[in-house]
């Protein structure tokens, strides 16, 4: 139940009676609110170990996406950071695509994700990426109209597929998360999510080894074992935890570290939805969610000493926790529910004309 999973919800929340076709379902790890839709999958949820590797199926995904049955739809709603808007419609159906970012391991990251992999991915990614890339671009024709999650996603579904979006930011429940007297802050910072390159959680890690600051992470990923052997004495590598856990952490550490280039992130704000600062790298989704010298600091460089510079003045900061839950607040899930609404119903309104 990450943030793909959370806007998945909220559509559940919108349209209760909806259907949901997706590649991989484990229905112990959604919420009720999705499992109570009747949810089909494609071949690749068949297929040996696809629940924990179903990211090494990518290449099979374009196939299986066109084989799912959507005829007698009047409404198509893609949710993707992946190749979901492959869809194929039916004819007459408005197909809307809330797009979290177009694929970033064959578009803007391609060349840090294949730097990064083992010697056999590197040579297979060129060509299977191509492939994909081709694909993808194309699939975009089959989408009436992009929702991007923020305006950096934005920039690039202009950059990559030459399309304009409008941007609706994702839900926050932010209602779930709330400050703590002073009395009750911790002495440790706090980095919270899936531990995987493109978010550079091993940058806070080394930056707190050097500073023999206290650092708790929370999350599970491809590089926990990694993490947990980096770490030095001041370092807390906690994996998974419950959300009970989550919202204890939040609003007691000093402040939330956030070293990667989001899309959005969500972290952040349910950060500031407990009264506590960011210390965020400046660029991505973060630079349209935290106010640096205000709810956060911003560093530019993803250097040890750029971090903890930022570290240094984020503890300087005239910080007003009344401030920062207001500020996020502005991202509840109320609003993203009636913001996709409209949007859908003057997408509706623009697309019957058009048939007509």
């Amino acid at each position: 139940m990450r943030g793909g999973e959370k806007v998945v919800e909220a559509l559940c929340q919108l349209y209760p009676q909806a259907d949901i076709f997706t590649h991989v379902y484990v229905p112990g790890a959604m919420s009720p609110t999705i499992r109570a839709h009747r949810v089909t999958t494609s071949f690749i949820g068949s297929l040996p170990r696809a629940a924990r590797a179903y990211k090494s199926y990518l290449p099979l995904m374009p196939m299986a996406l066109e084989q799912l049955d959507l005829r007698g739809y009047d409404l198509v709603i893609s949710s993707e950071s992946g190749p979901a808007k492959g869809v194929i419609p039916p004819a007459g159906a408005l197909h809307i695509c809330y797009c979290h970012s177009p694929m970033r391991y064959v578009w803007n990251m391609f060349h840090d994700y294949r730097e990064r992999s083992g010697p056999l991915t590197r040579w297979l990614m060129p060509p299977l990426s191509h492939y994909i890339r081709t694909w993808d671009a194309v699939s975009a024709n089959r989408v009436h109209d992009f929702v991007a999650n923020s305006r950096t996603v934005a920039q690039r579904l202009r950059s990559y597929y030459r399309r304009d979006a409008t941007v609706i930011h994702p839900p926050v429940d932010t209602a779930a998360f709330a400050p703590v007297p002073p009395e009750e802050l911790g002495d440790y910072h706090l980095m919270v999510g899936e531990l995987v390159r493109y978010k550079r959680p091993e940058l806070a890690v080394e930056a707190f080894n050097r500073a023999g600051l206290k650092l708790i992470v929370i999350g599970g990923g491809e590089m926990l074992d990694e993490l947990r052997a980096l770490a030095g004495p001041t370092v807390q590598i906690l994996g998974s935890q419950p959300f009970a856990a989550l919202q204890h952490h939040y609003a007691r550490a000093k402040a939330l570290i956030f070293p990667g280039e989001e899309d959005f992130g969500i972290v952040p704000l349910e950060a500031m939805a407990s009264g506590r600062p960011v210390v965020a790298f400046g660029r991505g989704g973060a630079t349209e969610t935290v106010i640096d010298g205000v709810t956060g600091t911003f560093f530019m460089e993803q250097t040890v000493d750029a971090l903890l510079e930022a570290v240094d003045r984020c503890s300087r900061l005239s910080f007003s926790s009344e401030i920062a839950v207001s500020h996020a607040r502005q991202y509840g899930i109320d609003r993203f529910i009636s913001e996709m609404r409209d949007f859908i119903a003057q997408s509706f309104e623009h697309h019957n004309q058009y048939i007509e």
